[in-house]
C-alpha cells in the first residue's frame, strides 16, 4: 500500500527532525536539541536514565551536550517510520558513532506527535545503545 501525500510529507517533516537531531548534537546544541521536544517529553537516556517533562530533559541536556566527549562524528538515520494515528508516529533511527577506534552505536525509539501547526516534536523517546562483536 502507497503512502498519501500527507504522508509521504510528514514522514520529510520527521526525517528533518530527525536529521536536526544529528546537527544539533554534532554541534552539541543543547539549545536547539531542546527546541525539537514536546513540553510533556519523556526521554530514556542510553544509559537507562529517565527524564520526565521539558524541565529535566532540559537540566539533563545542558549539563551533559555541552561536555560531551568524543573523537569522531555521529549520524542519524530514519530506518522506519509507523503511524499509530495520523498525528502521531513510532521512528526507528539508527544512531552511529563514527571515531578511530571503530563505530559504535544505538537504536533509539522516537514517538513524535504533531502540532496543530504541523511541526512534529519528539514526546517520548527511547535510547537504547546496541553493542557489535
Amino acid at each position: 500500500m502507497g503512502r498519501t501525500d500527507t504522508e509521504a510529507a510528514d514522514i520529510k517533516a520527521i526525517e528533518q527532525v530527525v536529521a536536526t537531531v544529528e546537527a544539533t548534537r554534532r554541534a552539541k546544541d543543547a539549545e536547539g536539541f531542546l527546541a525539537l521536544f514536546h513540553p510533556d517529553a519523556l526521554w530514556t537516556a542510553g544509559h537507562g536514565k529517565v527524564l520526565t517533562g521539558f524541565d529535566a530533559i532540559a537540566e539533563f541536556t545542558r549539563a551533559v551536550l555541552p561536555a560531551a566527549q568524543w573523537d569522531g562524528d555521529v549520524t542519524y538515520r530514519v530506518v522506519h517510520t509507523r503511524f499509530l494515528r495520523p498525528d502521531v508516529a513510532a521512528v526507528k533511527v539508527r544512531q552511529v558513532y563514527h571515531s578511530a577506534q571503530g563505530d559504535s552505536g544505538g537504536a533509539p525509539l522516537y514517538v513524535m506527535t504533531r502540532r496543530d501547526d504541523g511541526a512534529w516534536l519528539l514526546h517520548t523517546c527511547q535510547k537504547t545503545p546496541v553493542h557489535t562483536g
